[in-house]
């Protein structure tokens, strides 16, 4: 499984939009700030929103077109699903239904 996901520094701050084979280790690296760049720059490390692909493209390109978006479709997409803006990487087992790897 693939997954196009959106971190965030806090309710309303700087967003970040990637994708990854691996949501668990991907953010895990955001939160602990394991690769230099822009999340550790601007500590965007809580996960606010996440959609599954069947396919890496499929992922790749739907983090492409969001990435496209206006600042207020982004908010709007994660407040559909999180309005509270609940970071979700503790709730991600149950969640996606796998184990933390």
């Amino acid at each position: 499984m693939f997954y196009t996901y959106i971190v965030a520094s806090r309710r309303n701050g700087t967003l970040y939009t990637g994708s990854t084979d691996n949501l668990f280790k991907r953010v895990h690296e955001h939160r602990e700030k394991l690769r230099d760049g822009f999340t550790a720059k601007y500590g965007v490390h809580m996960l606010v929103w996440f959609a599954p692909h069947e396919t890496r493209a499929g992922a790749f390109q739907h983090e492409r077109r969001i990435k496209e978006w206006r600042r207020s479709w982004k908010l709007r997409l994660i407040e559909e699903r999180n309005p509270d803006w609940v970071d979700l990487y503790d709730q991600l087992p149950e969640l996606i239904g796998v184990p933390f790897r």
